[in-house]
């Protein structure tokens, strides 16, 4: 019993059965390996922002509810069919179904709520709660967590998550804050399922002023270093 546990495979999915639309999208988001999170105080920024990252390269992107006019940047950039749109803080059952019925293909909560892992469950929805310790990453993957976003950022980077993953491999690990475009694939290399980009991509500074095209070049070298970095894999 604990054995089985332990070793669910979610790259895997379904032996000798298609595969469901939650396991199709944390397939992606595992192929991609980043993702960028956006959070401003302006829609309009943010609509242009999310679109510099996509010219850099960019393809799975956060769109957190905290900005304004979320479900509407949500339902418009859904619709390009190469990119894999998801909907952050998301906090409770029914933002779950709003950020769906938008579009948004998975969640991401700076918490782990077992309600709302298992409304994801019930709408086929892709999940990546937040957690802090090792224990509520096990409780995450216990309540089928298909990836576990590691927040806040721990105080020992990617030590942190050497030594977590030393007695709990089997974690599919997504950390959010900590990462940058300077080190991040030493959290690849530490085996991470993936890395996601906040503020290291839309700089604070970069989103007041409207430099977008500097965005876009933080984009276009995360992107870039991450294809040489495959091509030793």
């Amino acid at each position: 019993m604990i054995e089985a546990f332990v070793t669910r495979d979610l790259e895997g999915g379904k032996t000798g059965m298609q595969q469901s639309r939650r396991e199709r999208v944390t397939a992606e988001i595992k192929n991609h390996r980043i993702c960028a999170i956006i959070r401003t105080n302006d829609h309009h920024v943010a609509g242009k922002a999310i679109q510099a990252a996509i010219d850099g390269g960019f393809m799975v992107f956060e769109i957190t509810l905290t900005t304004p006019g979320a479900l509407e940047l949500i339902n418009r950039f859904a619709g390009q069919n190469d990119l894999v749109i998801g909907a952050g803080t998301v906090l409770s059952p029914p933002q779950l179904r709003e950020v769906v019925s938008a579009g948004a293909r998975f969640f991401v909560a700076p918490v782990c709520d077992p309600e709302v892992l298992a409304e994801a469950a019930a709408l086929d929805v892709a999940s990546i709660p937040g957690c802090y310790t090792p224990t509520e990453m096990q409780t995450a993957y216990r309540h089928r967590a298909d990836l576990i976003k590691v927040f806040p950022a721990p105080a020992g980077g990617v030590e942190f998550i050497k030594a977590v993953r030393r007695p709990l491999p089997h974690l599919p690990l997504f950390p959010t804050a900590g990462p940058t475009p300077d080190d991040f694939l030493e959290y690849l290399d530490a085996g991470c399922a993936g890395v996601g980009f906040g503020h290291p991509l839309f700089e604070p500074a970069d989103l007041a002023k409207g430099a977008y095209d500097a965005i876009r070049t933080r984009a276009a070298t995360i992107t870039h270093r991450l294809a040489k970095w495959r091509e030793t894999q």
